[in-house]
């Protein structure tokens, strides 16, 4: 592995961050003029007709699996993270909800424990338990009321790291490409079923906000999935958390959101637990 790659690996993943952020912004505009229902759906459709030119290049064989249930699993994990996800986004402050979903790893050890039986070392269990301080320095209980989207925003994260856990589960037999179409088809029939009784005609402004935000997303996890082809995640991981930076840039430029000292100390907490999590399995698996 050359330095250069290592470089060019660590600005796939800030420019990954980065776009990531900007979905999150631009999904937390629409959802100030239509139903989350709506733009999970137009996420979705989105999403997915990014991806119908690679399938016409691959062709329909691509899609033979023998674990279809698997995929539903995954996209029924995957698709409530979002709706949690895009609530919290809607009621929080951007930064926070994107800090909430990036305690998914606290969870994956977890939850890889219980489901797949992968042990856990004193370390891991260590850097979760540091995680989980940071989570309360947020939620604040006792002092702040608890906020139904506070428990959206975590209950994103949980369900991220079950997506995640199925992924893994599901990449033992599936090649990524297989898997990124069926979340993306499957997630986007489901979601047009609860979008019939609350859907809201979006703007054309809101139109364009949310093909960008699909947009922005099908590249976003092509650029990261491309970092981690250049390089482990033990040299570009950290740069991913800085998501959570741009996030809350963006809540502070466009919607004047701001954090105190403790919540600020919870977020860091949040992000070196995460990392240590992460980095620790790669170094396991490698």
């Amino acid at each position: 592995m050359t330095e250069t790659n290592i470089v060019r690996g660590a600005l796939c993943s800030i420019l990954a961050a980065f776009l990531f952020a900007l979905m999150g912004a631009g999904v937390k505009y629409s959802s100030q003029f239509v139903s989350s229902e709506t733009v999970v759906f137009l996420r979705n459709a989105f999403g997915l007709l990014f991806l119908l030119p690679w399938l016409h290049n691959a062709g329909l064989n691509t899609l033979k699996t023998q674990r279809f249930g698997a995929h539903l699993i995954r996209t029924a994990t995957g698709l409530t993270a979002m709706y949690c996800f895009f609530y919290a986004i809607a009621h929080l402050r951007l930064g926070e909800a994107v800090l909430f979903n990036f305690s998914s790893p606290l969870f994956i050890a977890v939850i890889a424990m219980l489901w797949l039986r992968e042990p856990t070392s004193k370390y891991v269990i260590g850097a979760i338990v540091v995680g989980f301080i940071g989570v309360l320095l947020i939620l604040k209980p006792g002092i702040s009321p608890l906020s139904v989207a506070s428990f959206a925003g975590i209950a994103a994260g949980i369900f991220v790291a079950i997506a995640m856990v199925s992924i893994r589960n599901l990449s033992s037999t599936e090649p990524t490409v297989r898997i990124v179409f069926y979340f993306s088809f499957l997630s986007t029939i489901i979601s047009s079923i609860p979008m019939i009784w609350s859907w809201e005609m979006p703007s054309l402004k809101v139109w364009g906000v949310m093909l960008g935000a699909g947009f922005i997303a099908t590249k976003a996890q092509l650029l990261m999935t491309y970092a981690y082809r250049l390089a482990p995640a033990a040299k570009i991981g950290a740069f991913a958390y800085m998501n959570v930076i741009f996030a809350a840039s963006f809540g502070w430029l466009f919607w004047s959101e701001t954090f105190d000292s403790v919540s600020i100390i919870g977020a860091f907490l949040i992000c070196v637990s995460g990392l240590m999590t992460t980095i620790k399995k790669k170094a396991e698996v490698s």
